[in-house]
């Protein structure tokens, strides 16, 4: 399975997701910068974290309009799977990929610490390699990760199924509705989350909690 990582001014997650989807796949990505109008032959898209455009206007915001995306937005209305972590799920939210709004954390602080993740939903591309209801570990680091959802938006993702990740045991950061902290599209081919799964891969990064969600998304089997 081959994947792609955009590349943005700003991030800085952007050697971690590279580094774990080589570990993972066995080759490296392919990396797509912002004015790029193509992206290759791919199976899975890959936005990393960071504060790109550092955060001007809005999370996300300005990212969104770069070419690189709208071609990261052709790819997905072909079916190719898109993961975004961080400000990648901002910038997904801004280029209208996946509803809803990302905004300050209700502590109106940056929090970066350990948080628990319930995997809400097993039944997608994403979470097939995780059981239903499993509880994983996962870090978070972000200021802007507050997800918010009108009540009709809101219903139709509970309904369908598309709250994929939320937080659990308590440790909900940054007052997340629902304690949502993953969604997918309406399609399933879209991922949106604002922890840090890369990060937890292999035994050196104290465990391997996060390597599933990427196992999943290739295909390779549990």
């Amino acid at each position: 399975m081959k994947s792609a990582v955009v590349l943005l001014p700003g991030l800085n997650r952007d050697r971690d997701m590279i580094a774990a989807l080589t570990r993972i796949s066995g080759q490296p990505p392919a990396t797509v910068w912002e004015t790029d109008t193509a992206i290759p032959d791919v199976d899975l898209i890959v936005i990393p974290g960071g504060f790109s455009y550092g955060d001007y206007l809005r999370c996300g915001a300005i990212a969104a309009r770069m070419p690189a995306l709208r071609a990261v937005a052709e790819k997905a209305a072909q079916g190719v799977m898109v993961i975004g972590v961080c400000n990648g799920f901002q910038i997904l939210v801004e280029a209208g990929l996946l509803p809803g709004a990302l905004m300050r954390n209700t502590s109106l602080k940056f929090v970066c610490r350990e948080v628990k993740l319930e995997v809400a939903n097993a039944n997608t591309a994403f979470t097939r390699n995780y059981r239903p209801g499993q509880i994983i570990r996962c870090p978070v680091a972000h200021h802007d990760g507050n997800y918010f959802a009108d009540a009709e938006t809101l219903a139709r993702l509970e309904g369908n199924g598309q709250v994929v990740f939320r937080y659990a045991e308590g440790t909900n950061p940054n007052g997340s509705i629902n304690d949502i902290a993953g969604i997918v599209n309406d399609k399933g081919n879209v991922l949106g989350m604002m922890p840090h799964p890369e990060n937890l891969i292999e035994a050196a990064h104290g465990g391997t909690d996060g390597r599933a969600l990427f196992e999943s998304a290739l295909g390779i089997a549990a």
